[in-house]
């Protein structure tokens, strides 16, 4: 889909028509729309539709006539049933008279300049309205990163009172979020710092600002992920160890009631023999089978008492 707005007295209007300054949005388009951008425009078409692979590298291309800029932001999708972080490429292409972004889907980061209106933001200042999209990205996955730790703060308090298989799996899949998260952030971070030293593109002051900020919140998104992943590390150990630690316990348990168990079975199977009953004890006394019972229950109870102390139980 081909989306075209323009920023007229600080307003962002659709427009039908191609006018100079203009922002040019794709997304999932076809190849019939990317071929259409890439003869308007003269880009080739294979930079058009590079953002569209998801394994695409993050960059700063310059060519002859326009600059391609690759880069990952963060994006929901659904694995195991339940929402997961994940990254895609956004490509923005700069031209003498237009601005492309290209997606391969819809993005909080993009609707976030449609939806809203953010301070200084014109379509026709290429360079900063490129650093405003980087700053939000940075923005966005901080904010993703504290629904993550948030998750696992949730994980941690049921810790001591239960765990089930699925807040395993939870804890792996936030795991490989951040694994993804850190890597893209990586990227693009080499990004920022090839626009930083890019001398193809005209210095202002405020932008310069703006760019200094983009470097600080993705640098702290940066920092940020790899807190978390050592943090949600730490959980998943100390899940492990709770695991481990609540299996002994059974198996002490159980071990304990063996014991005891034990006791009762081998006397009577002892007098449960055949052998002459003159030679068992107590065979000729009245009540003898509740004399042995009551001597039975008295030594259950104790071997009990005594793997309370020794805390076997």
């Amino acid at each position: 889909m081909i989306t075209n707005y323009i920023t007229e007295n600080g307003n962002l209007r659709e427009i039908s028509e191609n006018m100079a300054g203009m922002w040019v949005n794709l997304v999932s388009p076809t190849l019939e729309e990317t071929q259409l951008i890439s003869n308007n425009y003269g880009i080739d078409l294979a930079d058009v539709r590079a953002a569209l692979d998801e394994e695409e590298s993050s960059r700063v291309d310059p060519n002859e006539g326009y600059v391609q800029i690759i880069f990952d932001i963060p994006t929901v999708e659904i694995r195991h049933n339940q929402e997961a972080y994940t990254t895609i490429p956004l490509g923005i292409i700069w031209t003498d008279d237009a601005i492309i972004t290209i997606c391969s889907k819809e993005s909080p980061v993009i609707k976030h300049f449609i939806l809203n209106k953010p301070r200084d933001f014109s379509t026709k200042k290429h360079v900063r309205f490129t650093y405003q999209i980087l700053f939000r990205t940075s923005l966005l996955y901080q904010s993703y990163l504290r629904v993550i730790d948030r998750k696992r703060l949730e994980i941690e308090e049921k810790i001591s009172d239960t765990t089930e298989e699925s807040e395993i799996i939870t804890l792996h899949e936030m795991e490989s979020n951040l694994v993804y998260f850190d890597t893209s952030l990586r990227a693009n971070r080499m990004v920022v710092d090839r626009l930083t030293r890019y001398s193809g593109i005209k210095k202002y002051e405020e932008d310069r600002e703006l760019l200094d900020d983009v470097v600080v919140e993705n640098q702290q998104a940066i920092e940020m992920t790899q807190i978390y992943r050592d943090i949600i590390k730490g959980t998943r150990e100390l899940m492990s160890t709770v695991i481990d630690n609540r299996l002994n316990n059974i198996m002490k348990y159980l071990a304990a009631i063996t014991i005891v168990m034990a006791i009762p079975t081998i006397i009577s199977g002892i007098y449960g023999m055949n052998v002459s009953g003159k030679w068992m004890p107590l065979s000729s006394t009245p009540y003898g089978f509740a004399i042995i019972c009551g001597i039975i229950l008295v030594i259950c109870v104790v071997v009990w008492i005594v793997l309370r102390k020794r805390k076997m139980i």
